[in-house]
């Protein structure tokens, strides 16, 4: 006999240009399922999810796939790299499937990979890369086509404190420079603390949701 789940309810968010924001909660709270409904990559039975002004509901798998590549930037916990390819093909798959290519692509990538530390791994392979490394190239393939808004998922949750401080510096000073929003999800309060915005959520619900007026540097 099968039972109807529900993971969330209830749940309304918006998020405007440039904004951060931080999903906390216990595990099985419905935090990475909210980010995979936000970014499009999960359907929800219920309810609209708008990007762009645009409600992704009513879009066929391409269309949405077309969007996420317009507008979005994704980086995983599991980091998702193609184990194939080097450190800058990594970089330049969100270009490369949007019909991008060329010489000014490859500059791009690599000033990205520069800014993160890696300028000198340009040709290495995710597996000669430590995890830190590897988040790095997660980082600029997240930003190489400017994304409106990032949805990080644990970005450091398989980092150790001392490879994953550097990384969240990185990931708030794009944010900054590109004036992407940034939507996180995380188990740890200290990163959630750099986000204007930090909303808790319990049972598939959001019980909690505190906006600070001085985060991640701001006066």
């Amino acid at each position: 006999m099968s039972h109807e789940l529900t993971v969330l309810k209830d749940v309304s968010l918006s998020l405007e240009e440039g904004d951060t924001l931080a999903i906390i909660g216990p595990s099985g709270s419905g935090k990475t399922t909210l980010l995979g409904l936000c970014a499009g990559l999960d359907d929800a039975s219920a309810g609209s999810v708008e990007l762009d002004g645009q409600a992704i509901e009513s879009m066929d798998q391409d269309a949405r796939a077309a969007l996420r590549n317009r507008l979005v930037g994704f980086v995983f916990q599991s980091f998702q790299l193609i184990p194939t390819l080097t450190a800058i093909e990594n970089v330049l798959v969100p270009l490369e499937l949007r019909g991008e290519s060329g010489r000014e692509s490859e500059k791009e990538a690599e000033r990205l990979l520069t800014e993160v530390g890696l300028g000198d791994r340009l040709d290495h392979y995710p597996l000669q890369l430590s995890g830190g490394e590897q988040q790095r190239v997660a980082l600029a393939r997240a930003f190489i086509h400017r994304p409106k808004i990032l949805f990080a998922d644990e970005p450091t949750g398989n980092l150790d404190s001392e490879t994953s401080a550097p990384i969240v510096e990185m990931l708030f000073r794009l944010n900054r420079e590109a004036g992407t929003a940034l939507v996180l999800v995380t188990h740890d309060p200290a990163l959630a603390a750099k986000a204007r915005r930090v909303v808790t959520m319990s049972g598939g619900k959001i019980v909690l949701e505190e906006e600070r007026e001085t985060a991640n540097g701001r006066e």
